[in-house]
């Protein structure tokens, strides 16, 4: 008796061939698509990351050439009599900048509370407040230091000889400094968090409202036990954001301040621009940029590890 094959089972090799192919086709498509975004990321952010890190155990000193020296710009940086003050420095100013990222959430969070209320005209007060940000950093920048300008014409000061108070140096007071430019970051960052906030106040279902208001929940219990929580996704987000942005501001200190005066606004971008491109040590710039990037890896890590914890996703 001769023996018979079994059809079926190449019928399906033949669908699992198929199958195969045609995931192959929808990788290489998908592949396709993102290649544009993929080698604009290798080539403006992978590749000089890693080129950073090499860097920066160099000695370059722009334009001699380089020298391979180990760990050597870090250590020069912590422990080097004359850099070590400025860096250190530097990092204090770094986080003390980060204290307008709550302040601004704050302030940004009651203003969408009071946006997101059905009155008259209420769209007119929510494009004023987002129009701050869609202007840049350095026209802000530019009309601020007229508003601190020292002299009796900045606005600030001329309130203050209205009220009989004598005037501020604002900016050139190495203790007022900081507090100008966090102030001038709320304001300037508020808008676009405001946005953010009024979409997540009007993701919460009205339901759950109505269910507390019978309840007889009062106004603050809404917001703690309603509002809060549901609200967790946004805080989350937007308190990371604010805090890698001001990590890394520049502009602003720039424009108004140079790092000054006697280094109470040189944050460690700052420093870093600092180095590399005005006394042109490219080793050290790199190790700054490095040490600023494990800055933000943990602090970012925290964030998802501790604060993530506690947001509640619908």
């Amino acid at each position: 008796m001769t023996a018979v094959v079994a059809k079926p089972s190449r019928a399906k090799s033949s669908s699992g061939s198929n199958w195969w192919r045609h995931w192959g086709e929808e990788s290489l498509s998908a592949y396709l698509f993102l290649l544009p975004s993929i080698i604009i990321f290798v080539t403006f952010t992978f590749f000089p990351a890693i080129y950073s890190i090499v860097v920066s155990l160099f000695r370059w000193n722009m334009p001699a050439k380089a020298v391979f020296i180990g760990f050597e710009n870090y250590r020069y940086l912590f422990t080097d009599p004359l850099e070590a003050p400025i860096f250190w420095k530097s990092i204090f100013n770094t986080f003390y900048f980060t204290l307008g990222v709550p302040l601004n959430l704050f302030v940004s969070l009651m203003i969408a509370l009071l946006l997101n209320r059905k009155l008259p005209g209420v769209g007119i007060f929510r494009t004023a407040f987002f129009l701050p940000a869609i202007a840049s950093v350095t026209a802000i920048s530019v009309v601020w230091m007229w508003l601190y300008n020292p002299a009796q014409y900045g606005l600030f000061n001329s309130f203050l000889i209205q009220l009989g108070l004598p005037i501020q140096s604002w900016l050139r007071d190495p203790h007022l400094a900081m507090p100008c430019l966090i102030f001038m970051g709320i304001w300037s960052g508020m808008g676009y968090n405001i946005i953010i906030f009024l979409a997540g106040l009007q993701s919460i279902p009205h339901v759950l409202y109505e269910a507390a208001e019978i309840d007889g929940a009062s106004k603050p219990k809404l917001f703690l036990h309603v509002t809060w929580p549901l609200l967790g996704p946004t805080l989350f987000y937007v308190l990371s954001v604010g805090m890698i942005n001001s990590l890394k501001a520049f502009t602003e200190i720039d424009v108004m301040t140079q790092g000054g005066p006697l280094n109470a606004t040189n944050t460690m971008a700052y420093y870093l621009y600092q180095n590399a491109f005005q006394y042109f040590q490219m080793g050290q710039a790199s190790a700054i940029a490095v040490l600023l990037f494990i800055m933000l890896l943990v602090l970012t890590w925290v964030q998802f590890h501790f604060v993530d914890r506690r947001v509640y996703y619908e």
